[in-house]
């Protein structure tokens, strides 16, 4: 029993003591948290670089798609009418 009451003093100070290096550390890790926030890596910049760059090419599929449809549509009523389709 007195093993265990002589321990407890060293014990409660090195909680203490991590208490006391945490207050102390916060401030650091508060500050170098809202860095990596505010900056943004190479990777993280070829990254959206990339994304913005499949997006566009997507985006340009598309509407070829939707014209060449639509000079599609225009072909084939023309071909209804007899008429050239207009170039």
């Amino acid at each position: 029993m007195r093993l265990l009451l002589l321990a407890v003093p060293l014990l409660v100070s090195g909680c203490i003591a991590r208490t006391a290096v945490d207050i102390v550390t916060l401030p650091v890790k508060v500050v170098s948290a809202g860095v990596d926030a505010a900056t943004t890596s190479q990777a993280e910049a070829d990254q959206r670089r990339g994304r913005e760059i499949r997006e566009a090419e997507e985006r340009e599929g598309r509407e070829a798609r939707r014209r060449e449809r639509e000079a599609r549509r225009q072909r084939e009523r023309a071909g209804e009418a007899g008429e050239e389709p207009d170039r």
